[in-house]
């Protein structure tokens, strides 16, 4: 006889709420696995782990040291290619880099601050440092919303600053001088 609680379907007795939901709450802890039961060391797989430990404590220094150093990178790059053209005398490509506008001769009277003549006047062979034959860069330095970038041009011991604004990597005069 079947207890009244327990249904039966086609003689198959459905379980009971105690064996579908099991509690483990009176089960003694150690039941599960004793200290002779745990799995074998694995040299290989302790190896693999030390090694992958070992090559991330490593790779840290290296990759902040690399973000630190090439951190201005794109600014002095768009310094580069502005030196480049002076040095190749195409004033018009060094307009277009100082105000990182590629189509600046289609509206020329945008740049009435710092017009075209004034610039070839300042960067021509009649400017303060005359022709141009060689610039590098001598230190660069985050300040504010741009980056500073000292240059030295013709060996001149003399170090011109020019200020990249991050955001619109247009290049102008620096407002600060650096010490280094």
């Amino acid at each position: 006889m079947q207890h009244p609680d327990s249904k039966s379907r086609k003689g198959i007795k459905e379980p009971s709420v105690r064996q579908k939901f099991p509690s483990y709450a009176a089960t003694p802890y150690n039941v599960a696995m004793v200290l002779l039961d745990a799995p074998q060391y694995d040299a290989r797989k302790a190896r693999i782990r030390r090694n992958i430990i070992i090559g991330i404590i490593v790779a840290i220094p290296f990759i902040a040291f690399f973000t630190w150093y090439w951190w201005n990178w794109p600014e002095e790059h768009r310094v580069n290619e502005f030196f480049h053209a002076i040095e190749a005398k195409d004033y018009s490509h060094a307009f277009a880099v100082w105000n990182n506008d590629p189509n600046w001769q289609q509206h020329p009277d945008q740049y009435k601050v710092y017009p075209y003549k004034q610039f070839a006047s300042d960067w021509g062979p009649s400017g303060d440092y005359g022709v141009i034959k060689k610039a590098k860069i001598v230190v660069t330095k985050e300040y504010g919303t741009g980056v500073v970038i000292g240059i030295q041009v013709n060996d001149d011991p003399k170090t011109l600053f020019l200020w990249v604004e991050k955001k619109s990597k247009t290049i102008g005069y620096s407002p600060v001088e650096l010490r280094f």
